[in-house]
């Protein structure tokens, strides 16, 4: 979704010549994959961090194409919503310090892209959803001035029929309708890429899906939406609201939504795109003069470009990736699981525990996703998102006897889950520095159970035992979120308690 696109009207014939090209574009995957035309292992990762911008009152600031001319990097890229920016770290192999490099170079770009911000009194927040937000803020006029993104929200309003609907119960509730797909750009992700050859796909997938939900809990950043405490990972559930694409009855014949976990494990990449084009139908029929038969029979490597662009408009937490890169093919496993934030050193711990750990975890002998029910690794999903690092899982037991047993998800991390991270990060050749600096913030937010998601909501009752109000008390957080953010220290460390000199701002009428 990254490339522009541009339509002049999509009618009928559009979409049934994009569907046979899709067809064509999946058969072209399969020549490749049974010719085995893939790049070696190369144990390249990437990653992406989707940001806020926000004001000195902690509210919102819709002007990231201002912001964007300003930092003048081709590394800092549009958005959904005008109050977004993504930040594309450059690929690294996967060894030595490459965790500090990591940090030192997310540091770098940050404070330099938050100072080009200060010009237009705006500031970069790195957080999962922006507590001031409200719905009022993300509305069609609220979306970026792209191409890409004005067709995608009239595709999937068309597709819909009705306005999106928001509805979650937490520890409050939600409800909220929107006429447009903006209530999206509320939610603010990590993105995390691995090259996988084809043979090692389906084992780093399915470990991947089997461990996302320790990574929302350890990692949750999204408690508050729209002024409401809901689940202390929120995100998930609004970006599925905001997609959905399915009128009610067809949810009620079970329809799948285009965000959705999955339901099975997989055997190969080819499954995950063999199912997008079985259960969704295109959203943006946009095709390109490139044949990818023609271009296997002589000899060439097809970028199999509408592939890539309707796999872009499915949500999988975990989604399989298709490029070519200098005349090569190459597949990725581009995990979506975790927040923004709260820190450079937080999302750099997370990405640690992650790449260690699915490591690990698909090279062991009896994997972990056939002793795990796919059904379990879904409930575990939902129930990390509600409870964050409080939350209790299904997870199948060690030794002989089998079977799946609950256990905190903090115990589960510092007993069997951090060690295996830290045998994967030795596998990949981590330097053991960098490993035990970054796992031990993980190990420390589970010994103290203290995340961003726990912080945000002990640092909002405390503005509200100050005395102010729901709005200011949220405005008074986040503000201090932001300052605690730009110290760099991890989320564990930080006080909940401060003197609110303010008694916060409240949005004009």
């Amino acid at each position: 979704m990254g490339e522009k696109v541009a339509a002049d009207g999509i009618g009928l014939a559009d979409r049934e010549r994009y569907r046979r090209k899709l067809h064509r574009c999946l058969e072209g995957l399969a020549r490749l994959l049974k010719e085995k035309r893939f790049d070696r292992p190369k144990n390249l990762i990437g990653l992406e961090i989707e940001l806020n911008l926000a004001d000195a009152d902690g509210l919102p600031r819709m002007m990231n194409s201002q912001v964007l001319e300003r930092i003048a990097s081709r590394d800092f890229q549009t958005e959904l919503a005008q109050c977004n920016l993504e930040v594309n770290i450059l690929p690294h192999r996967l060894r030595g310090r490459v965790l500090d490099q990591l940090a030192e170079e997310l540091r770098t770009g940050l404070a330099y892209a938050d100072r080009q911000a200060g010009e237009v009194a705006a500031r970069i927040v790195m957080i999962g959803i922006l507590p001031t937000l409200n719905a009022a803020d993300l509305t069609t006029a609220s979306l970026s001035e792209i191409d890409r993104y004005v067709l995608l929200n009239d595709q999937m309003r068309a597709a819909r029929g009705e306005d999106f609907a928001i509805d979650i119960q937490g520890i409050e509730r939600l409800v909220s309708r929107s006429s447009s797909i903006a209530p999206e750009a509320a939610c603010t992700s990590v993105q995390l890429h691995l090259q996988v050859t084809p043979g090692r796909f389906a084992a780093v997938w399915n470990a991947a899906q089997a461990i996302a939900a320790v990574q929302v809990a350890v990692g949750a950043n999204s408690p508050f939406v729209f002024g409401r405490e809901l689940w202390r990972e929120s995100r998930p559930p609004v970006f599925q609201q905001a997609t959905d694409t399915r009128a009610p009855e067809l949810k009620t014949q079970g329809v799948r939504p285009r965000t959705w976990f999955g339901e099975r494990w997989v055997d190969s990449a080819y499954d995950l795109f063999e199912e997008n084009l079985r259960y969704f139908p295109p959203l943006l029929p946009i095709y390109g003069p490139q044949e990818p038969l023609r271009v296997l029979d002589e000899g060439g490597v097809p970028d199999l470009a509408e592939l890539v662009l309707h796999n872009g408009t499915v949500y999988r937490w975990n989604r399989p990736v298709y490029a070519v890169a200098d005349g090569v093919a190459h597949l990725r496993v581009e995990n979506r699981v975790l927040p923004a934030g709260p820190t450079v050193a937080d999302v750099i711990a997370n990405t640690a525990f992650y790449y260690g750990l699915v490591r690990a975890l698909a090279e062991e002998p009896r994997p972990v996703w056939s002793r795990l029910p796919f059904a379990t690794a879904a409930e575990n999903f939902d129930t990390a998102c509600r409870h964050g690092i409080d939350a209790t899982l299904n997870w199948p037991r060690s030794g002989r006897g089998g079977g799946v047993a609950e256990i905190p998800v903090v115990r589960l991390v510092r007993q069997e889950l951090l060690p295996l991270a830290a045998a994967g990060l030795d596998a990949w050749g981590v330097e053991p520095a960098d490993r035990d600096h970054y796992l031990g913030i993980i190990e420390e937010r589970c010994a103290r159970r203290a995340n961003g998601a726990s912080w945000q909501a002990a640092a909002y009752r405390h503005a509200l035992r100050q005395g102010l109000d729901r709005e200011a008390a949220l405005a008074a957080m986040t503000r201090r979120y932001s300052e605690l953010m730009h110290t760099g220290e991890p989320v564990h460390t930080w006080p909940v308690t401060w003197a609110v000199a303010e008694p916060g701002v409240r949005r004009s009428a």
